[in-house]
């Protein structure tokens, strides 16, 4: 396939380094983020680390071709990016942007 992606090297443990320090520092900016706010809150912040975080570590869990590591990372960025899209959806409804649409019996989150 491609013999660079399974090879060990200091630019691999960079790039695990690197998906753990976005993954991690999302509990870090949403403890702020609630201090600031005097509740507890999530900034949109925390879920585009989520997101590219998980993406990242996944990658290198591809590179470590272990099973284990690749179905425990595999969900996570689809998971994370649904609620980019969701935030994404109501920042546009509340700019007048889209129509708000939901089905019948469901609440939207406020």
């Amino acid at each position: 396939m491609a013999p660079w992606l399974y090879k060990d090297s200091v630019a691999w443990t960079a790039v695990g380094l690197a998906g753990t320090a976005l993954f991690g520092s999302r509990f870090f900016v949403q403890w702020l983020y609630s201090e600031h706010k005097g509740r507890l809150a999530v900034p949109p912040l925390f879920w585009h680390l989520s997101f590219w975080g998980s993406l990242v570590s996944l990658i290198y869990a591809i590179h470590l071709d272990k099973l284990p590591i690749i179905l425990g990372q595999a969900a996570l960025p689809f998971l994370h990016g649904r609620n980019l899209w969701l935030l994404h959806k109501r920042r546009n409804r509340i700019a007048g942007l889209a129509p708000a649409t939901s089905s019948p019996g469901r609440r939207l989150a406020r």
